[in-house]
């Protein structure tokens, strides 16, 4: 069975998007996943087909309305088991363990926000989970929503030419990854380590570990003080 994605957006045409190109589209062409953006706008019932209103209590811009959006969810997945998600800037951050963990089941169905939001008693009796990928705005979540497909899309079996490729990465250890080189031997007077050009893969392996441990410890020291935390527990 393949995992199976559909997106409720004001704009259909930004999907695939890049999904449809490289790996990810030729899975796509395979049959390996399937994507369906379905138009909110298609659930309104009066004749302007009206999707958002005022906020309660005022304030600016508008407000998804609840039994529009609610109509959309119900009708693309009744009791399909898929998690619905919500991208949100309040979400709880994506991480790889999420990733993984939507990857390994039927398929996703993701809501995507615009104007000031959406609707409190959608989320609630939907049970949307709300979901941010970085601590910045954006102008829907369509953007959002493409980003989290690429990262679950790329580690479903099969989609990746080689396997090894999802393991050694960023994130998948819990650690930054190690830098990378490639010929010519010496660019611009720089010359590749010399451990890596050594045959030698026990010191070739433990360089990797000794420089993904530095990269973590210089821009992430906040993803080696959650492993610590980890290992306690």
């Amino acid at each position: 069975m393949s995992f199976r994605a559909t997106v409720l957006t004001l704009y259909p045409e930004m999907f695939p998007g890049h999904l449809g190109v490289s790996l990810a589209g030729k899975a796509l062409e395979r049959g390996q996943w399937s994507i369906e953006a379905v138009q909110i706008r298609d659930f309104a019932e009066d004749k302007h087909r009206t999707v958002d209103d005022t906020p309660a209590g005022g304030g600016a811009g508008m407000v998804l309305k609840p039994d529009v959006l609610a109509r959309a969810i119900d009708g693309v997945s009744a009791d399909d088991g898929r998690p619905r998600l919500l991208m949100s800037p309040r979400g709880r951050p994506l991480t790889q363990d999420r990733v993984r963990e939507l990857a390994g089941g039927p398929g996703i169905v993701i809501v995507c926000g615009r104007f000031e939001g959406v609707d409190q008693r959608v989320i609630d009796t939907r049970n949307l989970e709300e979901v941010s990928i970085g601590d910045y705005i954006l102008s829907g979540g369509e953007p959002a929503a493409l980003v989290l497909l690429d990262a679950v899309v790329r580690i479903l079996p099969g989609v990746m030419g080689n396997e090894l490729s999802g393991v050694h990465e960023s994130f998948e250890g819990g650690l930054l990854e190690h830098p990378h080189y490639t010929r010519p031997q010496v660019f611009e007077g720089h010359e590749i380590p010399a451990v890596l050009t050594s045959g030698n893969h026990g010191a070739i392996a433990k360089w990797r570990e000794a420089e993904a441990r530095k990269l973590t410890a210089e821009r992430r020291p906040d993803l080696l003080q959650r492993g610590a935390s980890d290992k306690v527990r």
